[in-house]
């Protein structure tokens, strides 16, 4: 084969060159950065060959670690904003929904078993109730009305809670008109008032009661899970926060490495801010779970025993009372013994050990003497009410009255004279000193937990911003010198 005349023939094993751009030709340029890729090369190929370019070269490794760590910084403040809001959600909800709903649930039932404990009391006073007597009833029942709407206003309507807060507005009215029914039939001096208290007793024991009992339980329960919301420890952000430590002290060792320069102010800024953070959610998370501990240790508890005890007592002043009312009439299901009297046996048994326990719980003076106190009256009113039965099994049924509800015309039913009504009022007057003191201890040490928390959720997102423009502006640094 034989070459055309001038053309010269390419050298042995070598590529075919590329034509001479002609004389007065231009050059063309590059493609601008972010211009569209040449013909016959996708997008995809050329945003590679740009990544790769980036991460083989100093400059592109800086850019890239700089947004890694404004990344992690920024990551780092807004997970801790989150989890610590979430904490303090549930110590407020401890302090302000929660703890304040299981003591109205506690208000409810003493409101109602004292309710019914005074209309006993008043029915037992004589054909005229005595006035006092009728007032306190209707506070009670007023109470109880109050609470419940309160309660209905600060639940779901749906939940446990709500189901029992029903109930107890639609048995209310009729247990309320079964009393009406009872003191009309008594003050007529007809056998069937006692008849009509002893069915509005047994729908107040058999229902109101129980369903008050357990929505205390419930909202009790509401406690508990806020209280160990609120004491949970946020390992998400204590994790990140220990990450991106780590991360920012790699990136300053690599630093100084290739600079020989030991410190990079922007970074040790975004150091600090980490570190800041860090302690400030150790520390408050610390005291926090201090805080909801003596709650818990001091208040909660402590709250808990001595509303057992005022359960207790209630019940207990009712069956006594509902003992002389139906006279042997009622017995227990083994046809032996007198119900009422068993049912009073029991609730002091109730009461004994759950005084007992609150006395463990309280904490100081001011909490062990109301129950110290609770606790002496409570034997005493054993003494009283074992001479009380003493006179009525003797067949002395105005001696067993008068040491029950005292003598008529010597003061306020219930609470004249030496009577087992006077000791049951000054064992309410103590549980009730007592309620109020360990009420006050819980409030503040749970506010002291929800405070200690208040404040960090605003200040670990300023943090993590500020510590994320520390990196940059330290990357930014390092890459003014390769310009």
């Amino acid at each position: 084969m034989t070459h055309p005349p001038n053309a010269p023939a390419a050298p042995a094993g070598s590529a075919a060159q590329a034509p001479a751009r002609p004389a007065g030709v231009p050059a063309q340029p590059s493609p601008a950065p972010g211009a569209a890729p040449p013909a016959g090369r996708s997008a995809w190929s050329v945003g590679r060959e740009r990544l790769r370019v980036a991460t083989t070269t100093e400059p592109g490794r800086l850019q890239i670690l700089g947004a890694v760590l404004a990344l992690l910084v920024v990551a780092f403040g807004a997970v801790t904003a989150l989890q610590v809001d979430d904490r303090t959600t549930a110590a407020d909800d401890v302090v302000s929904r929660s703890q304040p709903l299981s003591a109205d649930a506690a208000a409810i039932y003493r409101s109602l078993a004292d309710a019914d404990t005074t209309a006993a009391s008043g029915f037992l006073a004589g054909t005229l109730e005595p006035a006092e007597s009728r007032a306190r009833y209707d506070r009670d029942i007023a109470t109880a009305a109050r609470l419940l709407v309160k309660a209905a206003a600060s639940t779901d309507g749906s939940g446990p809670s709500a189901r029992e807060i029903a109930t107890l507005n639609q048995q209310l009215p009729r247990y309320t008109g079964l009393i009406e029914r009872a003191r009309a039939a008594n003050r007529q001096g007809l056998p069937l008032g006692g008849a009509y208290l002893r069915y509005a007793s047994q729908q107040m024991t058999s229902t109101l009661l129980p369903a008050a009992e357990r929505l205390y339980e419930a909202e009790t329960v509401r406690l508990r899970e806020d209280d160990a919301s609120a004491r949970t420890w946020p390992l998400l952000a204590l994790g990140l926060g220990l990450g991106t430590l780590a991360v920012l002290a790699w990136a300053q060792h690599r630093t100084y490495a290739r600079t020989n320069r030991v410190l990079n102010h922007g970074l040790l800024a975004a150091t600090a801010a980490t570190v800041a953070v860090l302690l400030w959610l150790l520390t408050a998370h610390t005291v926090a779970r201090a805080g909801l501990d003596t709650a818990r240790a001091q208040g909660q508890e402590s709250l808990q025993a001595l509303n057992t005890a005022r359960i207790g007592s209630l019940t207990a002043r009712a069956n006594e009372n509902l003992t002389l009312v139906a006279r042997g009439a009622v017995l227990t299901e083994d046809g032996r013994n007198d119900k009422y009297e068993a049912a009073y046996t029991s609730s002091m048994d109730t009461l004994t050990s759950a005084l007992a326990r609150a006395r463990e719980h309280a904490d100081d003076d001011a909490g062990r003497g109301p129950v110290d106190e609770a606790a002496s009256r409570t034997a005493e009113w054993k003494q009283r009410h074992k001479d009380a039965r003493a006179k009525d099994e003797a067949g002395d049924f105005e001696g067993a009255l008068e040491r029950i509800v005292g003598s008529e015309g010597s003061g306020r039913a219930g609470q004249a004279g030496n009577s087992t009504g006077q000791s049951f009022d000054q064992v309410d007057a103590a549980l009730d000193r007592a309620l109020a003191h360990e009420q006050d201890e819980f409030t503040r040490a749970a506010g002291d937990a929800r405070d200690a928390l208040t404040a960090l959720p605003l200040g670990a997102a300023a943090l993590g911003i500020l510590g994320a423009a520390g990196a940059v502006l330290g990357i930014n640094r390092r890459l003014s010198e390769y310009r």
